[in-house]
């Protein structure tokens, strides 16, 4: 249990991180499923609107530190080659 009130103040901090963290990393995955959805579908276009909305999120989620870098990038470029290779 934090002792001093700066203790206090950082563990109440965290809790709040970790909540907007949680909604983040969810809305990230949501998307990432959506586009693999879309791609399962073989619709092209659908697929296509998908991985344009799901880019940004991702990289977003890296910059906020929710995910590596690198991870997003490699899920985009994943996503992205699935795509090229529907049709």
């Amino acid at each position: 249990m934090a002792n001093t009130s700066s203790a206090k103040k950082a563990a109440r901090q965290m809790i709040r991180r970790t909540e907007v963290n949680k909604a983040r990393r969810s809305n990230a995955k949501s998307s990432v499923r959506a586009v693999e959805e879309a791609l399962a579908s073989g619709n092209k276009t659908t697929a296509a609107a998908a991985i344009k909305a799901v880019e940004p999120i991702l990289m977003r989620a890296a910059s906020k530190g929710i995910m590596d870098k690198k991870a997003a990038s490699r899920k985009v470029s994943r996503l992205t080659a699935r795509l090229k290779k529907l049709g």
